[in-house]
């Protein structure tokens, strides 16, 4: 697999000059041509990236699916995500890379804090649609970015995360916005999310003889696990784990209040391998063991 490893690597691969901080650059698309290279038929990028997209037509693959650019739409993309391009079918259009190296960020408290934002392990299709404000307002960053980027001294660093942390709080702002916005698509979500589980619960755990996972469910979904959690957060205030640690209580609980199951046997069909899992979380769920639920019923 290929790797660009710097931001002086990747302005090349635009055709375009040495950038003004070796370590951060604020890139016009308008100004960029991508080099025919290998590069992009499979690649990872060492730095962080924010994406901007304006009027930018092409395609991307992210694992085994492609996307398609769109209009007004931010996206986000850690370090070490491996990604495709297909230089025939991209057009650069207007946008804007942010382009930061993890390297940039130390001894300063961002580093500990960017895992904060999940949106950086968003699938592409999960992008962040911007009004014509809310992209102003975030192009007003990037041209403060760049601007900084002129003047390297002791205060650099410090001014230019300081920056990129407001463009990063106004992204989560932009996506609560449109976690409601979105409502009819995201009531289809959480309609498809809640049957699922159901489902699983009352017939597919046994059979599958494994537990539920954010994993399996956020495949069935095709949906990020991130993107995901932070939705059902958003409108329920639980996470993807935690509904699925809830539906399971109450199934346990139902079992073990109107059948003769053993703990076992109800941990087996709940997906558990070994009943003692099933008892520690069933305990430290709801301060009871499932024997001492149980008792409360006889």
């Amino acid at each position: 697999m290929n790797a660009i490893r710097s931001v002086s690597e990747l302005h090349r691969l635009l055709s375009l000059p040495e950038p003004r901080h070796p370590l951060v650059s604020v890139i016009n698309l308008a100004e960029s041509i991508f080099l025919e290279d290998d590069v992009w038929k499979g690649f990872v990028n060492r730095f962080y990236c924010v994406a901007l997209k304006r009027e930018v037509k092409g395609k991307i693959r992210y694992g085994q699916q492609h996307y398609d650019y769109d209009k007004g739409v931010l996206s986000f993309t850690a370090p070490n995500q491996v990604q495709y391009l297909d230089l025939d079918k991209v057009e650069c259009g207007l946008g804007y890379l942010l382009i930061f190296h993890p390297d940039f960020l130390l001894a300063h408290p961002l580093s500990s804090n960017i895992n904060s934002y999940s949106f950086f392990s968003y699938a592409v299709n999960e992008g962040l649609h911007l009004s014509a404000e809310e992209e102003e307002d975030l192009i007003t960053i990037l041209n403060k970015i760049d601007k900084e980027c002129l003047h390297i001294d002791k205060h650099t660093q410090e001014i230019i995360l300081s920056q990129i942390e407001l463009l990063l709080n106004y992204s989560n702002r932009f996506y609560e916005r449109q976690f409601i916005t979105r409502k009819n698509h995201n009531h289809q979500l959480l309609v498809k999310f809640e049957s699922y589980v159901d489902e699983y619960f009352n017939h597919n755990a046994a059979a599958q003889q494994e537990l539920l996972t954010v994993q399996h469910i956020a495949e069935y979904m095709n949906l990020s696990p991130n993107y995901l959690s932070d939705l059902l957060r958003m409108h329920t205030g639980q996470n993807t784990q935690q509904h699925i640690h809830e539906r399971l209580i109450k199934k346990a609980k139902e079992k073990l209040s109107t059948t003769n199951l053993s703990v076992s046997e109800i941990a087996y069909a709940l997906g558990f391998e070994h009943a003692q899992s099933f008892s520690t979380l069933f305990k430290k769920k709801t301060n009871l063991s499932p024997i001492e639920f149980r008792q409360a019923f006889d």
